[in-house]
């Protein structure tokens, strides 16, 4: 991906943005950010990741951005609680005034933002949440993360280019699930391939054995799921090894959710040589990410890796910086969005976008293996995808 112009006068303005920005009265007043993402319950370490891809923005450039102090109020929903999300964006809004919302890292949850967004005209950046049509919902919302998708049809285009033709698809019960289904399911009959069913697995406390009997009755060749990461995927993986699936001649991929880098070392060796699609790996070689790793590890220590979620939190920081940048430092939501449009840098993940027209992020997609590499067990990226748009909306665009 090309830097534009605007992008090299954005990132250089970015080195000395407190410097030059604002009247000393306004350098002086906290720039207010609302965090809405789940802090307690099973998904806790998604709230974990955001704080720390935040802190790890803010302790580089001087806890400011634009030239003020950033502020952070944190509203924990402990996992997909629309309501509940909904009453926290109101109170955010009209109570603590805040310029900026973030987090969202559940769909149901953004989808419930979005109304406030554009009543208040706040903007949104959406720092994980994937099913493709949130950045409809609002013209406030812009995405950072990446979309299920967008990581989804290249997982079915490397699997057809490299000799599999027949699969079984095995999804969690909710919107990115639907989401993750439908973009494999078109990349890969479009390629020829043929699917042969479709599972879709509840979101409370599955029991898996019954499914992956039912795979392994069917005899597939593959099977192509996907599961939110945390406690789903390492749940499956430890049928489907219990079950002799592989044994069988079954082969298995996933999104990256299935190998979290947060989650890997607690998954342990039943993730080994799973092959997966995503947009960031903590061990991505490039040098930009290295750095990245280790400032975390020295701030954070070695007993949390950095994951996806905390890539997509500092580049959010750093999204948000340049687009002050831009406004010289107008917090105004349109024109905070206007200058979000098309913005593009490097990110510990690689080169990223964000589409002007559809506010959504283009980025490359990678396909990794888990593997260990000096005792640790990690994802190693040995193909790409680069410039993947979500397809619903490329799909949209060409008016499919």
């Amino acid at each position: 991906m090309k830097m534009s112009k605007r992008t090299l006068i954005g990132t250089a303005l970015l080195s000395c943005i407190g410097a030059t920005l604002g009247l000393p009265a306004q350098a002086e007043e906290p720039l207010k950010i609302g965090m809405i993402a789940s802090y307690s319950g099973p998904y806790a370490d998604y709230g974990r990741q955001f704080d720390a891809g935040v802190e790890l923005y803010l302790k580089e450039h001087g806890g400011k951005i634009a030239g003020r102090p950033v502020q952070i109020i944190r509203k924990d929903t402990a996992g997909a609680a629309p309501d509940l999300a909904k009453r926290y964006a109101q109170e955010l809004v009209v109570r603590d005034k805040v310029n900026l919302l973030t987090g969202l890292d559940f769909s149901p949850n953004a989808y419930a933002v979005a109304p406030i967004a554009t009543q208040a005209k706040v903007p949104v950046l959406v720092m994980n949440a994937s099913s493709s049509a949130i950045t409809n919902s609002s013209p406030y919302i812009a995405r950072l993360s990446f979309t299920v998708q967008q990581v989804s049809d290249p997982m079915a285009r490397w699997m057809l280019e490299n000799g599999v033709k027949e699969t079984m698809v095995v999804v969690a019960d909710y919107a990115s699930g639907t989401d993750a289904y439908t973009a494999f399911k078109n990349a890969f009959e479009a390629g020829g391939g043929k699917v042969l069913g479709e599972i879709r697995t509840p979101m409370s406390n599955p029991d898996f054995s019954a499914y992956v009997q039912r795979i392994k009755d069917a005899k597939p060749e593959s099977v192509f799921f996907f599961f939110p990461s945390g406690v789903m995927p390492p749940a499956f993986l430890r049928v489907w090894k219990e079950r002799g699936l592989s044994e069988a001649g079954i082969k298995l991929f996933a999104t990256g959710e299935a190998t979290d880098d947060s989650f890997l070392d607690a998954t342990g060796d039943i993730a080994l040589d799973l092959i997966t699609s995503h947009h960031y790996s903590y061990a991505h070689p490039s040098e930009k990410n290295q750095k990245f790793v280790r400032d975390f590890e020295e701030n954070f220590g070695t007993a949390m890796r950095p994951n996806y979620f905390a890539a997509t939190a500092y580049d959010a920081m750093a999204a948000y910086d340049l687009a002050l940048a831009a406004t010289g430092g107008d917090t105004d939501g349109a024109k905070v969005m206007d200058a979000l449009a098309g913005l593009s840098f490097e990110s510990p993940r690689g080169p990223i976008q964000i589409d002007p027209e559809t506010r959504d992020i283009v980025q490359t997609v990678y396909i990794r293996k888990a593997e260990k590499v000096d005792g640790k067990l990690v994802n190693v990226e040995f193909d790409a995808y680069e410039n993947v748009k979500d397809p619903a909306k490329a799909d949209a665009a060409k008016g499919k």
